[in-house]
């Protein structure tokens, strides 16, 4: 009796290996710079798609640029944040606006970001998770401004946020942002914020960790971490310095000021080194929530007391 012949059926596996060098295969690289296929980095944004890489060689560039992919990632190739983008503002909000989800900035500069409203962003987060990594913000109106993402995150690292801040009408900051599930800082540096906050942050959990935060002798900032609706907040192991020219000598931390309108499960300050170096008066906790703030391990100098409100002093 013949044998009969069976269909032919590729291998599961080989399947699957081909179907990931495929998607491998897709992410492109798309370099910018006056000698590479892309002279700005908006063409190259513009040309990108999702879970791409921009590579941006060091330089200044008068340039912004709206992101929409998803998993792009946008970074500086010179040293110490040598790509700079300036003096530009797309859509009326800033130098990189990012609607697409799961975006990387890396090793760039963002400076001097104007619009009339006084409310430009180095970066204004509009799409679900932000990782920024050793980015300069220099002299913006808001260094990082987000859009409400509840299910989103923003995490910040090793960045540095210099000179940002207005107050004209509403108030610009080094960074603030809307509700979100998570805004995480570590190991970043803000310096001489102009009469707003260097942090303002309305997410459900905010932390701030291993961080510089000092007005400096000239910087006239409010606050050093504004939690105005209440929400999670961990503040550990940071050097927080309130400046001689400082506009509110309320408080370094304050939290629920605005009414407190989110689940604050902890209220964690630890391990920190806090300066006054003006003449007046300062909590480094105005905790105007229910939950009970836990103080431990702080130093303390100048003319500052620990904590206004509910809580314990360790």
């Amino acid at each position: 009796m013949p044998r009969l012949r069976q269909p032919y059926l590729p291998c599961l596996g080989a399947v699957l290996l081909a179907c990931a060098v495929s998607h491998v295969a897709a992410a492109a690289t798309l370099e910018v710079g006056p000698d590479r296929t892309f002279k700005l980095p908006s063409e190259a944004m513009a040309a990108a798609h999702d879970g791409d890489t921009v590579r941006i060689a060091a330089g200044e560039y008068f340039d912004c640029a709206t992101v929409p992919q998803n998993r792009l990632t946008i970074e500086g190739t010179g040293p110490d944040a040598s790509a700079i983008l300036t003096d530009k503002a797309c859509g009326g909000k800033g130098l990189l606006i990012t609607t697409g989800n799961d975006i990387t900035v890396r090793n760039l500069t963002l400076a001097r970001a104007r619009v009339p409203d006084n409310n430009a962003a180095g970066i204004r987060s509009e799409g679900v998770n932000l990782l920024v990594e050793g980015v300069k913000f220099i002299n913006d109106q808001d260094g990082i401004l987000a859009n409400p993402t509840p299910e989103g995150s923003i995490i910040v690292r090793d960045s540095e946020f210099t000179r940002n801040g207005v107050c004209a009408g509403g108030c610009a900051h080094g960074i603030y942002v809307s509700a979100l599930k998570l805004l995480r800082i570590e190991h970043s540096k803000f310096s001489e914020t102009k009469q707003a906050h260097h942090i303002k942050s309305r997410a459900a959990r905010t932390e701030v960790i291993g961080c510089e935060i000092s007005d400096g002798p000239n910087g006239t900032a409010s606050y050093e971490i504004d939690v105005p609706n209440g929400g999670a907040l961990v503040v550990r192991d940071n050097i927080i310095v309130k400046g001689p020219k400082s506009e509110n000598h309320t408080a370094m931390i304050m939290i629920g000021e605005e009414g407190v309108t989110q689940r604050t499960s902890e209220i964690t300050v630890e391990n920190n080194t806090a300066r006054n170096d003006g003449s007046h008066s300062t909590f480094l906790v105005d905790n105007q929530t229910a939950t009970e703030a836990v103080l431990k391990g702080n130093k303390l100098s100048g003319p500052i007391q620990p904590l206004l409100g509910d809580g314990n002093v360790e």
